[in-house]
C-alpha cells in the first residue's frame, strides 16, 4: 500500500508555537519551520507518543507546499519511519503518523528556541 499525504492542517497550539518560532528565528514561512520540525522528530528512533491532535487552526498547506522540491524525499523518509514505528502505536493511519511527528518536532523546536 502506497501512503500519501494531501494536506497538512495545524492545530491552534501548533500555530501559536510556530508564531513564537517565527518571531524568535526570523523565519517567515510556516513550511520551512514545519520541515525542520518534522526532521527533528524523525531523527528520534522512538515513535512519537500518540495523542489526538485537533485540526482547529486556519493554517493549512498542501503536501507540495509543506515539503517543497524534496516532497518525494520527505515522503520516503516518513514511509520508512512508519514501517518501523507504527507497530509501537495503536492502529494509526499514515497521515496521523506524520501529524504526530510534526507535533513532536514543533514542540522540540519551541522548547529549543523559547529557552
Amino acid at each position: 500500500m502506497l501512503h500519501t499525504i494531501d494536506t497538512i492542517k495545524l492545530s491552534e497550539k501548533q500555530k501559536q508555537q510556530l508564531i513564537r518560532l517565527k518571531s524568535k528565528t526570523g523565519i517567515e514561512n510556516w513550511n520551512v519551520l514545519c520541515r525542520w520540525a518534522l526532521c527533528m522528530s524523525l531523527a528520534e528512533k522512538s515513535a512519537p507518543p500518540f495523542e489526538e491532535i485537533p485540526s482547529d487552526s486556519n493554517v493549512e498547506m498542501t503536501w507540495k507546499v509543506f515539503a517543497g522540491e524534496y516532497a518525494d524525499v520527505y515522503l520516503a523518509v516518513l514511509r520508512e519511519a512508519y514501517q518501523k514505528q507504527s507497530a509501537h502505536l495503536s492502529p494509526v493511519h499514515f497521515t496521523d503518523f506524520a501529524r504526530l511527528h510534526l507535533n513532536r518536532g514543533i514542540s522540540y523546536l519551541d522548547m529549543k528556541w523559547v529557552l
